[in-house]
């Protein structure tokens, strides 16, 4: 039974976890570089490295959360966060900058969305379609709350302390985590797609035991994702830079870039509240066509405040409907059986190749500009949205399912 206290405390977790882990190089990347008398590119690559061991446990972790739930992988996970950053403050070598990164991933692995949506559906099995977009309205607002609030931290007590601070509100967490439930739904659901049951015997757990068409719809998955993390990874990244690149002010551009958490919220609630009957390839598709349309808008942010306050504020609604049904679509293509295990391992391309993105996109920010960077997201997105239209196609005779109504006590 997943309860209110649950999605609350999950929720909130993931709010504090995504501020003070992933969204930590947003804001303070360049900062830590400066401070260390380090290039950027260095710290660049730690929060790479980061991506990458986000890669390397991405199965484990998924089985893990199936096999014994995620109370004690997520907690483990808030305690690894506060570690990682303890050690970032401190590191005054680029070996201990390093470790601390890789310990971040870990703890991103461990705590993230990723983990959170296993243990709902692991507790819940199909229901926990609503619960998993209940927590992502507490998560959207990370950057929101933990740009503008580490901003500030680390303008008067600097950057050192800014680090200890983040810490210290990983550990609140802890006990956020701790009161996960053990339990597990009934019998796991099989899947949607009217082909076998996948809930029986080991085999499923590869991708050899699943029919041609779930193979093919996970591909589709995968390769979704995949591009979606390499644009959000650069974005979480160089976001805030881009927009200063484009002409906008410090100021400006941490108030433009932290609208796409208040637009990653506003459409996690409408979609909670009006997409009950609306399929996840559906809104996969939808938003995935929006996500190049609001780059092509970030042209015009030198000329145009509103217009980088709008490419940001669409880019995070678009991204927040990703982020359910990033969630959702593998509940429809596998059913909850193995869930956290079909998931971590299709994640893994998108892992490795986010990894990747900043470096890459800083290379590329250096060679052609803020305008490069974008257009080249923009070619990236397109890609998503032709792997989108392909998935909605195949899995267009289920549009007319509706989702298990959950009612959360």
């Amino acid at each position: 039974m997943i309860t209110r206290a649950l999605v609350i405390k999950l929720g909130l977790g993931q709010l504090i976890s995504w501020g003070t882990a992933y969204y930590l190089i947003g804001n303070f990347g360049t900062l830590i570089a400066q401070h260390h008398g380090w290039s950027d590119s260095v710290v660049y690559a730690g929060f790479s490295a980061s991506l990458l061991t986000m890669a390397v446990i991405s199965p484990f972790c998924g089985r893990m959360i199936d096999r014994h739930g995620g109370r004690i992988i997520m907690t483990l996970g808030s305690c690894l966060n506060a570690l990682g950053c303890l050690i970032l403050a401190f590191a005054d070598h680029q070996i201990m900058h390093f470790i601390g990164w890789i310990i971040l991933g870990l703890a991103m692995r461990a705590t993230l969305y990723d983990a959170a949506f296993a243990t709902l559906a692991r507790i819940g099995g199909r229901d926990a379609r609503r619960a998993m977009g209940q927590i992502t309205l507490f998560g959207g607002l990370a950057s929101t709350v933990f740009w503008p609030l580490g901003h500030l931290i680390q303008s008067e007590f600097g950057i050192t302390i800014a680090l200890v601070v983040y810490a210290a509100f990983a550990l609140l967490t802890v006990p956020m985590y701790a009161a996960i439930p053990d339990a597990r739904h009934g019998k796991p659901s099989g899947t949607t797609l009217n082909s076998t049951d996948n809930t029986n015997d080991t085999s499923n757990a590869d991708d050899h035991g699943l029919p041609t068409h779930q193979r093919l719809c996970g591909f589709l998955y995968a390769v979704i994702v995949t591009l979606l993390n390499v644009v959000n990874a650069a974005m979480s990244a160089h976001m805030i830079a881009i927009l200063i690149g484009l002409g906008l002010t410090t100021a400006a551009a941490i108030n433009a870039a932290s609208l796409r958490g208040i637009g990653q919220s506003a459409a996690r609630a409408a979609e909670i509240l009006f997409g009950k009957r609306i399929a996840p390839a559906s809104l996969t598709l939808f938003a995935t066509a929006v996500l190049p349309l609001c780059f092509v808008l970030a042209f015009w942010g030198d000329q145009f405040a509103i217009a980088a306050m709008t490419f940001t504020l669409l880019y995070g609604a678009a991204n927040g409907v990703l982020t359910i049904t990033r969630g959702t679509l593998p509940l429809m293509i596998f059913g909850n059986a193995r869930y956290g295990h079909q998931v971590g391992r299709l994640l893994v391309p998108g892992f490795i190749l986010s990894a990747l993105a900043p470096s890459l996109y800083e290379r590329a920010i250096a060679h052609w500009g803020p305008n490069g960077a974008l257009w080249l997201s923009i070619g990236l997105l397109a890609c998503a949205c032709g792997a989108a239209i392909w998935l909605y196609l195949l899995l267009r005779p289920q549009r007319s399912e509706t989702r298990p109504a959950l009612i959360v006590r």
